[in-house]
């Protein structure tokens, strides 16, 4: 984990928190073919520390994580009990072997947005575009709601 990588503001960040090798690799090259900057963590004491340091605007989790399993995964719980301002900004990605890709009941069990199994990983770039879209299209109100409270009257 690079500690003083510096993210702009035209950057798109994500957060990989992925254990499998051949994952990872996958997943981060169709990223930065996308135009991602990439980073990648190896606990959950480095995804906690990454994920309040920036906003996100992909988070990928493996579901065996640093060695968990799906259903005592310390990561993935984390990103659940986040409030959900905190969690607005970001698409989030659940990917294993035991995840059926667009699976949305899958993915509303796990309070992610999309699940992926690794055999998916080779059309990951249609899946993010896909998710990403979709995301935007569901928040554009909140999103448009909340631009305006924040601007000054003129």
């Amino acid at each position: 984990m690079k500690e003083f990588d510096i993210v702009g503001p035209r950057d798109k960040p994500a957060l990989l928190a992925i254990s499998t090798p051949e994952a990872l690799a996958t997943v981060k090259t169709a990223l930065d073919a996308m135009g991602y900057k990439v980073h990648s963590v190896e606990s959950r004491a480095q995804f906690e520390l990454r994920f309040n340091q920036t906003n996100y605007h992909l988070v990928f989790i493996e579901e065996s994580f640093a060695g968990a399993n799906l259903h005592d995964n310390p990561t993935l719980r984390l990103v659940q009990n986040l409030p959900m301002a905190l969690r607005r900004h970001a698409v989030f990605f659940l990917v294993g072997a035991g995840m059926e890709t667009l699976n949305v009941m899958q993915a509303f069990v796990q309070s992610v947005h999309c699940v992926i199994h690794y055999s998916e990983l080779g059309m990951l770039q249609e899946l993010v575009t896909k998710t990403v879209a979709e995301n935007d299209s569901f928040l554009s109100t909140y999103r448009d709601i909340q631009r305006r409270a924040h601007q000054k009257p003129a």
